[in-house]
């Protein structure tokens, strides 16, 4: 199975880049158990629309982070902050023993866990490995495996409320994984979010988000369409999104995601469509059991 995730990995065509790295914030000797109140680094992998308001309130809640991204420009402002920036995800590993993921696709966590620099290349015993990534369950049972071979565990807790609530720690997240571990994984997701939900076994998490996407995503284009006909019949867009949201066609993309221009402000709609959850994201592939 190892080889399979490493070929398909292979096959995305995605190259790591390196950067410098600098000295640990938080002395690595003073790492200790995960059950432990006091703030050891955290690893996060992932730096985009999502991970970066993430990461920072890990930091805001005073957990060293031990970052890569991809993209080394992504590290700078965690850098500038005096946290610790390695240059592959073997090296995340290496250095911490608790590791975030917030990565696009199931190719890019694929690369990340299972690649030539992957983190399970030297993941340490007893590490938690959390994936907040919208990936295909199987995917998830796949690298939940290969991380039990080397002795650590993996937990899929993708999450749900866009960049807003990543920005303000309103997240939520579906995880899924083994029971005894989520508190652990808890103690973390709960410095990022206000709802921390226990599924099930590994894949769940992954499922209980499958389904949300898909009625978001049909609550969005029912939400367009219908601002779209009261403008195109003469209707004042704000005053139709109010008499929605007092309605029983009222939903979470009418009155809080509203997508037309000038109807609300700080949604992607009111900033040229910047920052938002892109319909590439929304439409990915799924293997089904």
């Amino acid at each position: 199975m190892a080889s399979s995730l490493r070929f398909r990995g292979a096959a995305s065509g995605l190259r790591y880049w390196s950067r410098r790295q600098r000295p640990a914030a938080t002395s690595l000797a003073a790492v200790c158990s995960r059950s432990m109140a006091s703030k050891t680094p955290v690893g996060f992998i992932g730096l985009g629309n999502m991970g970066n308001p993430m990461a920072k309130n890990l930091m805001k809640h005073g957990y060293p982070l031990i970052i890569y991204d991809v993209f080394p420009d992504a590290c700078k402002e965690f850098q500038d902050a005096g946290e610790q920036v390695v240059s592959s995800p073997a090296d995340v590993a290496e250095k911490a023993d608790r590791i975030i993921t917030m990565l696009p696709t199931s190719i890019n966590a694929i690369e990340a866990y299972s690649g030539a620099n992957g983190i399970l290349k030297k993941v340490k015993k007893g590490s938690l490995l959390i994936d907040s990534s919208t990936i295909d369950p199987a995917i998830s049972k796949e690298l939940a495996k290969e991380a039990e071979k080397m002795g650590a565990v993996f937990m899929d807790a993708p999450v749900s409320g866009g960049v807003g609530a990543a920005r303000s720690g309103n997240l939520t997240f579906m995880v899924g994984g083994v029971e005894d571990e989520f508190a652990a994984a808890q103690e973390l997701l709960g410095c990022m979010g206000s709802n921390v939900v226990y599924c099930g076994a590994v894949g769940t998490g992954q499922a209980a988000k499958i389904c949300n996407n898909m009625l978001l995503a049909i609550s969005m284009i029912g939400t367009a369409e219908t601002m779209n006909l009261g403008i195109r019949l003469g209707l004042d867009p704000k005053l139709l999104a109010k008499i929605l949201n007092m309605s029983s066609g009222r939903c979470w993309s009418s009155d809080s995601y509203n997508p037309v221009p000038g109807v609300m402000d700080g949604v992607p709609s009111a900033n040229n469509y910047q920052g938002g959850f892109g319909t590439t994201l929304m439409a990915k592939v799924w293997i089904w059991d």
